[in-house]
Formats: C-alpha cells, sequence, structure tokens
C-alpha cells in the first residue's frame, strides 16, 4: 500500500512524487518508532528496544508508548534507523515502505523490523549478523541507511572488524535483506552520514571518527591525534569512486548530518559541523568540481566549572524543510534548537530558537564567564512539570513543517560523560510547534513521553521516524532517465 493519500501525487510505490508533493498532500503522522538504549550498567543483561510512540491528538493513547519491541541481543546500541523503500522508487508497484531497518553501532548487527504488518506493534523480521559483515564487507559499526531507486539498501559504515576507522558502504538486498557486496570500489579513512543524487552523478559522505575513540566518549586529544574527521567525501555515483576529499579544515571539525537540498535537480546543500560548531554550505562550481564554505557560526562560550574554558554548541543534528525553505540543527551542549530561513542559500537567517535544556542553564554548575550571543544564562526549562534533562539532540520535522519532534540522546558513552542525569534518570522526547509562514518556534508545554519511566528502568531515545516518511529518510529523484542503477 502507498504511503499516500492523494494518489495523484502518486505512482503506485511507497512515498511521493516530488517533495512539495509530500508536503503539500502527506498524511500528519499518527504514530513515531524511536530506538531505546539500555544504560551501561544493565547493557548486558536487558537489549535495546523500539518503541512505537501515538502522536495523534485525538487518540486516547496520545503521547504514550504503545508498543515495546525488544530486540534479541544485549550491547547492541541501537542508533540511527532508515527504510527498506522510500520516494526514490515511489514509481515501483512493487516496492513498500513496510520494513524499518536498525543498525546497531556497537555489535555492527543490522536488524530488520516489519512495520507493515500491523504498524502500531511492529515485529522483527530478521537480521544481519556481525559476522556476515565482516566476511562480505570487512566493515563494522554500520551508521546510516537509505533506501535506493534500484530497490537496493545502502548503509554506511564507520569502522573495520578491529575498531579503527574505516569508511564505507554495505549494499543490502532490499527483499531478501542479505547483504550484496561493498557499494565502493575502495574504502575509504571514516565514515558517517551520506546522501546522494543520482540525477547529478553524485554523493557526498561525512566522517566522525574511530569507532574505538568515540565509543569510549569524546576525549579531546583524539582530535589532534586524527581520530576524528573533518573532510567532505565526493563519490561518483556510476562509478562507485571517490573524486574528491574536501577539507573543512579547523572550523569544520566532526561533520555529521548531511543534507542536500530536497529539490533532486539542485546541486547544494548544508553539513553541520559538530565539535566546531559550523554549519557549512557544499555547492558543485561551473568547472564540475565541488566547494564548500561556512555560512553558520555558533561561538564558543567562556566557562568555568566544565570539562574545557571554552564550551563548544555541538551541533549534533541538522535538516531541511520539504520546501527547502529552513534549516534546522540542534546545540547539544549549550542546550538550544535554531530555525533559519535559507532563501538566500549563502547568508542564513535566524528566525526561530527554542532552548530546551543543556548545560549552561541558569543555577547549575557552570558559569558562563563570556558569550558572544546572549546576556544571560538561560532559565531551567519544564514540561508537564518535569525539568528537561540532557540537551536537545535528534530531530525530527513533520511532513508539512509544522511539528518537530526532539529527543535528548547522543550516545550512550557522550551521555554518561556530559549529561549522567540520561543515564539516570532516561531521556525524554518534546514536539515544537512551527510557524512556517514567518518562522518562529514553540515548545508545546503539554507534550512530554519521559523514558524515565519505562517498566524496567530509565532508557536513552535516539532517533524518529515516521511510517508514512519524513524530511530525513526520502530522497527524491529528477527522473526515471535519473535512477542510474548500480
Amino acid at each position: 500500500m502507498s504511503d499516500c493519500e492523494d494518489e495523484t501525487a502518486c505512482c503506485g510505490g511507497p512515498g511521493y512524487a516530488s517533495p512539495l508533493s509530500a508536503m503539500r498532500s502527506g498524511a500528519r503522522e499518527t504514530l513515531v518508532y524511536i530506538p531505546c538504549i539500555i544504560p551501561p550498567s544493565r547493557r548486558n543483561v536487558e537489549p535495546d528496544y523500539l518503541v512505537t510512540v501515538d502522536v495523534d491528538p485525538k487518540s486516547p493513547t496520545y503521547c504514550k508508548v504503545v508498543h515495546r519491541l525488544h530486540m534479541p541481543n544485549v550491547a547492541d546500541e541501537l542508533h540511527h534507523s532508515g527504510w527498506n523503500a522510500c520516494s526514490s522508487c515511489h514509481d515501483d508497484p512493487s516496492r513498500s515502505r513496510n520494513r524499518l531497518i536498525l543498525p546497531s553501532v556497537n555489535s555492527s548487527r543490522i536488524y530488520v523490523v516489519d512495520t507493515g504488518t500491523n504498524p502500531r506493534k511492529p515485529s522483527l523480521d530478521t537480521s544481519i549478523e556481525p559476522w556476515e559483515m565482516t566476511e562480505k564487507c570487512g566493515m563494522s559499526a554500520p551508521h546510516t541507511t537509505h533506501c535506493l531507486g534500484s530497490g537496493d539498501i545502502m548503509i554506511s559504515c564507520m569502522g573495520d572488524p578491529k575498531g579503527d576507522a574505516k569508511g564505507g558502504f554495505v549494499l543490502v538486498d532490499g527483499k531478501s535483506f542479505s547483504i550484496k557486496k561493498k557499494w565502493e570500489r575502495e574504502s575509504i579513512e571514516m565514515g558517517y552520514d551520506f546522501w546522494y543524487q543520482p540525477y547529478h552523478n553524485v554523493m557526498i559522505s561525512t566522517e566522525w571518527g574511530s569507532p574505538k575513540a568515540f565509543r569510549s566518549g569524546f576525549n579531546p586529544a583524539h582530535v589532534t591525534q586524527g581520530l576524528y574527521g573533518r573532510s567532505l567525501n565526493v563519490w561518483d555515483w556510476q562509478k562507485h569512486e571517490r573524486i574528491q576529499r574536501i577539507d573543512l579544515g579547523d572550523e569544520g571539525w566532526i561533520p555529521l548530518e548531511i543534507r542536500f537540498l530536497h529539490d533532486p535537480e539542485a546541486t547544494e546543500g548544508f553539513v553541520g559541523c559538530a565539535l566546531s560548531t559550523n554549519v557549512f554550505r557544499f555547492w558543485r562550481k561551473p568547472d564540475g568540481r565541488w566547494d564548500a564554505e561556512k555560512v553558520i557560526d555558533v561561538p564558543s562560550k567562556k566557562v568555568q566549572n566544565w570539562a574545557l574554558p571554552d564550551m563548544p554548541g555541538l551541533i549534533t543534528d541538522i535538516l531541511l524543510s520539504l520546501d527547502d525553505r529552513f534549516i534546522y540543527f540542534s546545540n547539544w551542549i549549550h542546550g538550544d534548537i535554531r530555525q533559519y530561513d535559507i532563501t538566500d542559500r549563502r547568508n542564513p537567517k535566524l528566525v526561530g530558537q527554542v532552548w530546551l535544556g543543556g548545560s549552561i542553564q541558569n543555577g547549575g554548575k557552570v558559569k558562563v564567564t563570556e558569550d558572544k550571543e546572549m546576556t544571560r544564562q538561560p532559565d531551567p526549562v519544564y514540561v508537564k512539570g518535569r525539568l528537561v534533562r540532557g540537551g536537545p539532540q535528534m530531530i525530527q520535522l513533520s511532513l508539512d513543517g509544522k511539528r518537530l519532534y526532539v529527543t535528548s540522546s547522543l550516545f550512550s558513552s557522550w551521555d554518561q560523560q556530559f549529561y549522567p542525569e540520561l543515564i539516570t534518570e532516561g531521556s525524554q522526547l518534546f514536539k515544537i510547534d512551527v510557524d512556517t509562514v514567518n518562522g518562529g518556534m514553540t515548545l508545546d508545554k503539554n507534550f512530554l513521553v519521559d523514558f524515565g519511566d519505562e517498566p524496567n528502568g530509565p532508557v536513552m531515545a535516539h532517533e524518529v521516524r515516521y511510517p508514512g516518511g519524513d524530511c530525513s529518510s526520502d530522497i527524491w529523484l529528477a527522473s526515471t532517465a535519473g535512477k542510474n542503477k548500480l
């Protein structure tokens, strides 16, 4: 069954014919899926699980967890998820968005979850075991999942079997869910996120760092030792070869989430750099080469009683609205979410900001001694009478651009280091209402899912996905001719 309610926008397959069709015709999300990670103290005895949360305001179970799917193994560290099919194959009636792909960063296991049979109560279909990753691809630490127009699924990886840095991509058959092969002809230094544009024969990937480094928490010395990345990798989509590496320099450390504009004919996009807390715009030049420039800079704050004297914002997630008008990102350490109007791609304009926890709240142990943006530290935030814990991390925007869902967990070892309360009390899910006409955001004080209330104890909730697709899972192709097969 198609994700579309407006059949004029579809061709019988999953998704929508264009980003604007999805924005105008897409049904409002009524359920969301979120992986929940077990804290370190219980990791070896309890498995991570996937929750289904009811987000339909008309439902009697609104704002509640309605189902928990426990994985069969422990110590996986579920992280990012993706779909078996999306708008990249919307014109293929044999395809359906009915499987959620769940890679595990620590165990390197990949789960396939059936969401089509009963969307409220997903079930485990099958899994790809770590030894298959090792034997067939020589990789570990899978991260980002994207469906392809060919019907296959591609998953980026960040390490080799020993946990050292290695960037590459695993091709998974979209029907049997077995590993086919490596996508790239030669692996590269580091991996993390990626976005492809077959219409322009290009893919661009980003770099987090060595799994051995980030799994142990953040150590500034690892940056100077070269264990974290600062480059964009440009690939020839047809040849599966890296054709360019763009070094973002000292102002581009740890480029994480990358987003091309949703317009499939666009030759530009944005990437958020976590450690340097910058957003770079990348684009294709007239000569066919690619370049990048910093377009948003979030200044560090001079602080006392923190790990370092300079506190970065730490941009951990970014996304674009389907009409390519707004960019959103979260500053996990500072504690704010920002909305910029990017009508002028080279000069984004800040139009919305919401504070949601963070490390510089007024009354906390950290004292800000110099701040280039604010005159006072933000006050603690309460939702439904509960203090907001941690900082805003993963964000997901509704198809119509009017609702932004936010979770607060980044990665268990980093959570434990920067926000230990997430380990002991659990993370939370919030909703922010968005003004799509003038810009601006407002925290919904009546929406809260507190994962400290889980039956077996607190857990850390991570990425949010909608059964009908969202602003960061679907990639559109300009035409049938644009579908360059693998």
